[in-house]
């Protein structure tokens, strides 16, 4: 199990490439005319380039290389071919994206493109091996079931990090928290103590490639963004998502009975991310049903989600992102304290900032000024 700070370290490499390569790929794309217009559905007023997630995916292709050659990694590259597995799915789906970027596709193309991604990370062994209820039995998935629970998790978080791109900054900082959290609940299940993740385990350095190519990303992206990450970036974000959360949740040993009684998260470590990505899941959910009452196709663009409505409200660009990223904050810390320390308490204190929070986002003086 390679240490923290070898993991730190690939997180740097990525955030560091990603920031320095930004800017490189803002003048290419603005004298290539890779930008998108102002129009009616967007809130940006000015031409934006939106293929960052060019700059995103070379920082991941950086650090994924620089891990690789880093011995502190040998056990996980040695003899291993989900490595390689993330590596293509990772490039694919990025050209899934980068193409709809720069030559706009269908629904139904993405969606077959994601499906192949799917059936990669499948033919390398990227998958769960098992769910488990808490407090039921372990679902061990057979060979027949594999294929279509990977092609939907993915299509699941895919499209909730795609759904999410609509503020400046939005997705890469929701993304940076959740990936943060969840890279510090798979080292904690990996601890030799805890003994309930396998070695090796891809989950962790996916996790920490997420949050330095989103950290990296965020400069340059934060409100006014200079670029967008586009649906690469987006598509590509969700792709990490989704392997360290089925390679982590997935595989947590469903042997271990020794957190019997213990905290729900312990026992259901796939609840975890639908928990922390809440805010873009339900996102998604809420998109899922407004459209279908309205009869309109799923891929149907709107202006009907949370962070159009926060604008709506009368809150800022900057403070609509600065509330969903706090949300994303609290849901990670409702999910993750009781799962290190094996106690409830922290629920209250999160209860009451959720609560806090809650009341700032309707009752902020701005919003009331506007509505008199």
């Amino acid at each position: 199990m390679p240490g923290t700070g070898a993991y730190l370290l690939v997180g740097a490499i990525a955030a560091a490439v990603t920031f320095l390569t930004t800017p490189i790929v803002v003048r290419v794309a603005r004298r290539v005319g890779w930008v998108v217009q102002p129009d009616e559905r967007r809130v940006h007023k000015v031409p934006t380039p939106d293929v960052g997630g060019i700059a995103m995916f070379l920082g991941f292709l950086a650090a994924f290389i620089a891990a690789w050659l880093m011995p502190a990694f040998d056990p996980l590259f040695a003899r291993n071919s989900e490595p390689r597995g993330v590596l293509v799915a990772a490039a694919l789906m990025f050209l899934v994206g980068f193409i709809d970027d720069i030559h706009e596709i269908s629904a139904p193309a993405k969606v077959m493109g994601t499906v192949v991604v799917g059936s990669v990370l499948v033919i390398y062994g990227v998958t769960m091996f098992y769910f488990r209820l808490p407090f039921m039995d372990v679902f061990f998935l057979t060979a027949d079931w594999v294929p279509l629970i990977t092609v939907l998790w993915l299509l699941g978080m895919t499209n909730a990090i795609n759904l999410i791109d609509g503020l400046d900054g939005l997705a890469a900082g929701i993304v940076a928290i959740a990936a943060a959290a969840f890279f510090l609940y798979s080292q904690h299940l990996a601890e030799p103590s805890i003994g309930m993740l396998t070695q090796p385990n891809i989950g962790p350095l996916v996790a920490i490639l997420a949050v330095g190519i989103c950290v990296g990303f965020l400069p340059h992206n934060f409100n006014p963004a200079r670029i967008f990450m586009g649906d690469g970036g987006a598509l590509l974000l969700g792709l990490l998502m989704a392997v360290s959360t089925s390679v982590v949740g997935g595989r947590a040993d469903p042997g271990s009975q020794r957190y019997v009684g213990q905290t729900y998260f312990f026992l259901a470590p796939l609840m975890i991310p639908l928990f922390i990505l809440g805010v873009p899941i339900l996102d998604t959910l809420f998109a899922i049903i407004r459209r279908a009452v309205r009869r309109q196709g799923v891929a149907a663009a709107d202006k009907g989600h949370l962070h159009h409505r926060l604008i709506e409200m009368g809150h800022g660009q900057r403070r609509a992102v600065l509330i969903l990223w706090t949300w994303t904050a609290l849901l990670s810390a409702f999910v993750l304290y009781p799962v290190f320390t094996g106690s409830g308490i922290i629920y209250i204190p999160v209860g009451i900032a959720m609560l806090g929070l809650v009341l700032y986002t309707v009752f902020h003086p701005q919003i009331r000024q506007r509505k008199t």
